[in-house]
């Protein structure tokens, strides 16, 4: 049962094992034979951090690693792109991730790219998956326990079902640009949404979707990186002119702080966003695309 506020909005627990939860909750929990802890750390090249390395050095108890850039289409030029259904199966059972599991993912930035990895599970029909708000950082300062070890795995068998509505492609994208229907919201920082700061991968356009409105993935966080509180994102959102009661198509650079967008909006009790997976490293790599700055 969905419990509605005052303002008639759907209010969700602070600790919701289907988006979000909180350090204290996955403390609580940490025993659970059922539960899957993931560390899905991805970082920019310019930030000059081995994610994997990291992993191996600390990780929260129990915790499996996942590399987005592999668990990806690898026949796909533009970077780590949705994988097809049998590799996503094959790698999460060779993780010992399966049905009947609550999955919760983290990284090491705080709230970042686990939220893309969240997405991927969602896309792929897995619904019992939660976000460590906070992630690894958190965590840390408050001096839980982490470990260097390789965890215990057992194959566990898992069911797919790809939910087609969760994702976008360049040509479904183009549409909604020129129709204005979905409404697109993007994720980059507003200098580069505008045009005025070149894009950290050569030979893409600086700029925007025509017709895209910007929601830059930090104003959705707190500054120890954990996600603010319903009202707050519900703010920011009508701020930048979203209508909440639309469809949205999520967009980034890579598709993977757009996931961060969809997760504050699966928060909101939004059910109609999906996420454009080349985002602007596809658009802004063809010519024959427009492009808008300012």
């Amino acid at each position: 049962m969905v419990t509605i506020s005052e303002k008639g909005y759907p209010l969700v627990s602070a600790d919701d094992p289907k988006t979000l939860v909180s350090t204290d909750w996955l403390a609580a929990h940490l025993s659970d034979p059922d539960l899957r802890i993931l560390d899905g750390s991805f970082y920019l090249p310019t930030e000059d951090r081995d994610p994997r390395a990291e992993y191996d050095a600390a990780h929260i108890p129990g915790a499996r690693f996942v590399d987005i850039n592999e668990i990806s289409d690898a026949r796909s030029e533009l970077p780590h792109m949705v994988p097809p259904v049998e590799k996503f199966i094959s790698r999460m059972r060779s993780l010992g991730v399966g049905d009947g599991h609550q999955v919760v993912v983290y990284d090491g930035a705080g709230l970042f790219s686990a939220a893309r990895l969240w997405w991927l599970f969602k896309l792929m029909g897995k619904s019992d998956v939660a976000v460590l708000d906070g992630g690894l950082p958190k965590w840390q300062a408050e001096g839980r326990e982490v470990e260097d070890l390789p965890p215990v795995i057992r194959d566990r068998h898992i069911t797919v079902q790809r939910q087609a509505h969760l994702i976008k492609d360049v040509t479904q994208v183009a549409a909604a640009s020129k129709i204005g229907t979905p409404q697109i919201v993007d994720a980059r920082s507003a200098p580069r949404f505008r045009g005025e700061e070149p894009e950290p991968r050569a030979g893409l356009r600086a700029g925007h979707i025509p017709g895209a409105l910007n929601v830059h993935y930090k104003s959705l966080l707190n500054d120890d990186s954990t996600m603010k509180e319903t009202d707050a994102l519900r703010a920011v959102f009508e701020e930048a002119g979203v209508d909440l009661k639309k469809p949205v198509i999520t967009s980034c650079g890579s598709g993977v702080t757009a996931a961060i967008l969809s997760l504050a909006l699966e928060r909101l009790g939004h059910g109609q966003h999906s996420l454009y997976d080349g985002s602007w490293t596809e658009w802004g790599s063809y010519g024959d695309l427009k492009v808008a700055t300012g």
